[in-house]
């Protein structure tokens, strides 16, 4: 899990300390762009200015000529919804990176923003050219209801997303098991969830997410069952396991290995538990090591681990045929 999270946070801190040269450099030049506007704004926009005489003889000219004020408004309105867009999401990701919940809800805030920020940029230079918004506002809210009903299952993934990051039912970094699938969660979105493991991506919808197993709230049981034969000493065994076992020392395990006696009396030989506390992201890697160690440890001192065997018994034909 640590890992997971340290990656987690990594990657948000790489977002923000770079918007990506080409985003960065447009930025800048739509912000010099709007700020030179401002700086001729008498020049441009007014009813006297070269834009809006019509100082040429083709109407064609000037109607590219009264276009320009409209793109420049358009443009200005668009760099200052960008730039508070990107103080806003700045200013989110550089306070909300101090753990997995609030990385989680930073990617849902992040999606939510650019969503809303969209519609307002629609709606904004939709007004500069003269259309009537307060109309397209109100057929959108009837398309909406319209749309709404028969998009039940979509506003459902909206709401479910919403409760799974507010009841803080899992976060990003999470290694959780959704439909038998098991993960790491790599974002939590307005819709769907999406899980990663193994180069592999499942893509959840957020109203179908049911019973998770959130496999990161606690440390988690790494298990080894090691059999050794039916003929050894359970008591010697016992005893080398008292002895050695401490000097086992594996990474990523949480305290000491643990012999938790015996599991099961096999067909061959008798079934050893071992276990220890690990991180959940660690626990295969645990689980190997623990087999190949305790392996180790028993051929040190003698102690076989059984395997099956095929007895084959011949009959004997002289006393078959003697009867």
């Amino acid at each position: 899990m640590n890992g997971s999270f340290k990656q987690q946070t990594e990657n948000v801190r790489n977002k923000v300390k770079s918007m990506g040269p080409i985003k960065f450099i447009l930025l800048v030049l739509l912000a010099a762009g709007t700020v030179c506007s401002f700086v001729l704004h008498d020049y441009i926009f007014p009813a006297d200015s070269i834009f809006n005489k019509g100082i040429s003889d083709s109407g064609f000219i000037n109607g590219l000529l009264a276009f320009v004020p409209k793109l420049i408004q358009a443009v200005r309105i668009v760099t200052v919804i960008l730039i508070i867009t990107a103080v806003a999401l700045f200013v989110i990701n550089k306070t909300l990176c101090k753990n997995q919940r609030q990385i989680t809800v930073a990617r849902l805030v992040n999606n939510m923003i650019r969503v809303v920020v969209a519609v307002i940029i629609v709606i904004a230079v939709l007004a500069v050219w003269g259309i009537d918004t307060t109309a397209l506002i109100t057929g959108a809210g009837v398309i909406t209801l319209i749309v709404g009903l028969g998009m039940q299952s979509l506003i459902s993934d909206v709401v479910a997303g919403l409760f799974i990051v507010f009841e803080n039912e899992f976060n990003v970094g999470d290694i959780v098991t959704i439909d038998g699938f098991r993960g790491t969660v790599v974002s939590i979105g307005i819709r769907t969830t999406k899980l990663e493991a193994l180069g592999n991506i499942k893509i959840v919808n957020n109203s179908d997410i049911r019973g998770v197993l959130n496999q990161t709230v606690k440390p988690s049981t790494a298990k080894a069952l090691i059999d050794i034969e039916y003929g050894a000493s359970l008591e010697k065994v016992e005893s080398v396991i008292n002895d050695k076992l401490l000097d086992v020392k594996i990474d990523g395990v949480l305290g000491a290995i643990s012999y938790d006696g015996v599991a099961a009396l096999g067909a061959s030989g008798v079934t050893l538990q071992f276990t220890a506390e690990c991180y959940e992201g660690d626990i295969f890697v645990v689980q190997r090591e623990m087999n190949k160690r305790l392996k180790t440890m028993f051929d040190e001192n003698g102690i076989g681990i059984p395997f099956n065997q095929l007895v084959v018994h011949f009959a004997d034909k002289s006393a078959a045929q003697s009867t």
